[in-house]
């Protein structure tokens, strides 16, 4: 008898294939939402449909910097998803999102406000920033979102 992946490797794996299509020239994420088994939105990094593609215009640096040297024009995986499924009137109450790095503070307020009750992430955004915690990691479990590292 053949084994059979879980549902989260499968939505993980998702995940990490979809950062791929990021035209961010700096990091790549990838993220699924889910509810009941059933994927309710994708996204990836990357500026708003429509007005730049990084990887084109600035395939050198990347696009411009902010001040915390984030990227100035983009949306995070989470945002992306999170803001597609509104958009076309999902619930997102009880859902489950999977990310390849976890949630920075600012997306995870969005991650709280929205329902989302578990988030399952690959890599932690401390470490690619260089930053002493994961805050949005902290923030989401202490306000009672359920947020751990992927273990594949």
């Amino acid at each position: 008898m053949t084994v059979k992946p879980s549902f989260d490797k499968i939505f993980m794996d998702l995940a990490t294939d979809l950062a791929q299509r990021s035209h961010c020239v700096k990091a790549q994420v990838g993220a699924v939402l889910v509810k009941d088994t059933r994927i309710i939105s994708i996204g990836y990094n990357g500026p708003p449909a429509g007005t730049h593609n990084c990887d084109e215009e600035w395939p050198e640096t990347g696009c411009p910097r902010d001040s915390k040297n984030s990227c100035s024009l983009a949306l995070h995986a989470e945002e992306n998803a999170i803001l597609y499924a509104v958009k076309n009137g999902a619930s997102l109450d009880g859902s489950t999102l999977y990310i390849t790095l976890s949630p920075c503070l600012p997306c995870a307020r969005i991650i709280y406000s929205s329902g989302v009750k578990r988030v399952f992430y690959l890599n932690s955004y401390a470490e690619y920033k260089g930053l002493a915690s994961d805050e949005g990691v902290d923030f989401l479990n202490k306000f009672g979102v359920e947020a751990s590292k992927f273990i594949g």
